[in-house]
């Protein structure tokens, strides 16, 4: 940062320079005694500045700093009562830092000063005192339940030439002099330099937290996530790095409408379908493809979408891929709460171009697969067609034979019969291992592997996901499969391959797979566990999957859940159930159940 253009500050004694101007009735000044006094005064004052300096410049908080600006100047002046107002884009106090007045007292003062009066009336190059509050033709009263005030000093606090805030110090009991106006005056500047510091401190973090969430998500979409849990994903990550209140994704709909399709935060659950129009900022900042901030939706003259009226700061970033619209991301305050800074809307357009990007590709990969998978059907078609088709039809052709000749000839030799239909049902077995073959192609390559094996390699997987290695039992006919005895694991791995068959087994993995993913990234749980139970065979046989964590369980907030529809799909496609409910003290069960035949 560069402070070339703010003047160093001046403290009596100190520096040649001239104290800062005054513009406020004359205030008492304490001649020193002696040249040893003035000395003696010095050598005090330049400690105490010290001491002051090192405590504001200890901080890389920025809150802590300005609290400690507002308390090491009361400490400096011997204020009883200090307030620091940190200003808005209007003016209007932002946030307030006080010093001697207790909590109880500043919530029954309830909103901080509006900046009016003598408050308002700091200059903005220089300080104010009033030494006789009472009388002075500037005060306009208290604030409600407000400490009373006899003297008054005010400085501005400036950064790069812009009034930051406003510091009030109230109360010293033989008045305020040019002497304390100068040294406030100079701890401000200082102050300036350790606010501005402690900035791009955080700056500098916010930019490590928006990397960390651009890299996070171009991974799970490489991955093949949903898409639908990626918006999810970013909109409740890039709310929380933002540190907004709410988190909208503004989608295109039916037609030429836009609508809120994913909310994160505080008052997601009303936010969801609400419509965006043509004329209004979300659908503007998408034509002009540029952010846009805000300063608060609860004070703006014009606003067409009157659901977020109860909220203050706003920022509005496009999502956009090649000059292609995707969608919106509106990130959202509530009132009183600062104002988001260029440096949140820069690093909000990256990682929505990242995103936006990341999205289109994910597009791309699952058009890809889509036509992979268009190719693969043709090629199993031609070799249905060319193999298997053809040899049933020669089958056919075959069987048609015997049957005319059993129906023209009355002397038949059924030796030349019996042969023609050893060839034909020949015919049909090379027929049904064609066909078993082609089938066999098409499962995926780990098929082969036993289904305690997919299952176990599942929960390994998803290790990675969740933090920590979930349980995993497995049950037949109520005994359960045991490494302590691995003669008699190894039968019980065998039965249940003969009981499950292979599209039941590829859909309990599917399964496993899928609520392990969503306890992962929805459940904020500890602990998971994953419990297959098989009892009996054939028709009367069945196969259940319960998975259990101990997580916050489903989020009312959320209406769409893909994955979850995909699991009762799954079910019902088997004549079975899945079912989902609380479980027992905290978190989620699920249970999918289906029937062997």
């Amino acid at each position: 940062m560069s402070f070339d253009n703010v003047p160093l500050p001046s403290f009596p004694g100190l520096s040649s320079s001239d104290s800062p101007n005054v513009t406020a009735p004359a205030a008492s000044s304490r001649p020193l005694d002696s040249s040893l006094d003035n000395h003696s005064s010095l050598s005090e004052d330049s400690s105490r500045l010290l001491s002051c300096v090192l405590r504001l410049m200890g901080n890389l908080e920025q809150d802590k700093v300005l609290q400690a600006f507002v308390d090491q100047a009361c400490a400096m002046t011997s204020s009883p009562y200090g307030a620091l107002a940190i200003l808005d884009s209007r003016g209007e106090t932002s946030a307030f830092y006080t010093h001697g007045v207790s909590e109880k007292q500043r919530a029954s003062m309830g909103h901080p000063p509006v900046g009016r009066g003598i408050i308002g009336d700091v200059p903005v190059n220089n300080g104010v005192i009033s030494n006789d509050l009472a009388s002075d033709p500037r005060f306009t009263g208290y604030p409600p339940s407000h400490p009373e005030m006899h003297s008054f000093l005010g400085v501005p606090l400036r950064i790069h030439e812009q009034v930051y805030g406003r510091l009030y110090l109230c109360n010293r009991p033989d008045g305020y002099s040019e002497h304390d106006l100068a040294y406030v005056s100079g701890l401000a500047v200082l102050a300036a330099v350790a606010i501005e510091n402690s900035r791009l401190y955080e700056v500098s973090r916010s930019r490590e937290r928006w990397t960390q969430v651009s890299q996070q998500l171009t991974t799970i979409l490489l991955e093949g996530t949903d898409e639908e849990d990626a918006l999810q994903f970013i909109a409740k990550s890039v709310r929380e790095v933002a540190q907004a209140d709410t988190a909208l994704l503004v989608l295109p709909s039916v037609g030429d409408s836009w609508v809120c399709e994913i909310a994160s935060g505080y008052g997601a659950s009303e936010l969801i379908g609400v419509a965006f129009p043509p004329q209004g900022r979300a659908r503007t900042v998408l034509a002009e493809g540029q952010g846009l901030i805000v300063d608060s939706l609860a004070r703006a003259t014009t606003l067409r979408v009157q659901e977020l009226s109860k909220f203050g700061a706003a920022l509005y970033v496009p999502l956009l891929a090649r000059s292609h619209a995707i969608g919106v991301l509106l990130l959202l305050r509530l009132p009183g709460k600062p104002e988001f800074n260029p440096e949140v809307l820069a690093m909000a357009e990256q990682v929505a171009t990242q995103a936006a990007l990341a999205l289109e590709i994910a597009d791309a990969k699952h058009a890809a697969d889509i036509a992979t998978l268009l190719d693969e059907r043709a090629k199993i078609g031609e070799d249905l067609h060319d193999l298997a088709i053809q040899q049933l039809f020669a089958t056919g052709m075959q069987l048609e034979r015997i049957r005319a000749t059993f129906a023209s000839e009355t002397n038949l030799d059924f030796s030349q019969a019996e042969s023609l239909m050893e060839e034909a049902l020949a015919s049909v077995d090379d027929s049904v291992k064609q066909i078993r073959a082609i089938v066999h192609n098409l499962r995926e390559p780990d098929a082969a592997v036993d289904l305690v094996e997919r299952l176990r390699r599942e929960a390994s997987l998803a290790r990675r996901l969740l933090g920590f290695a979930p349980s995993f039992v497995l049950e037949i006919d109520g005994e359960t499969l045991s490494a302590s005895n691995p003669a008699r694991e190894e039968i019980l791995i065998e039965e249940a391959d003969q009981r499950v068959g292979h599209d039941i087994c590829d859909d309990v993995v599917a399964v496993v797979r899928e609520a392990l993913s969503n306890t992962a990234r929805h459940a904020g749980a500890s602990s998971a566990q994953v419990v297959v139970k098989i009892s009996g065979m054939g028709c009367n046989g069945s196969i259940q999957v319960e998975v259990t964590d101990d997580g916050h369980g489903l989020d009312p907030s959320v209406t769409r859940r893909s994955g979850l529809d995909n699991l009762k799909s799954r079910a019902r496609r088997h004549g079975g159930i899945c079912l989902v409910k609380a479980a027992k003290p905290n978190g989620l069960a699920l249970s999918w159940e289906v029937p062997l035949s």
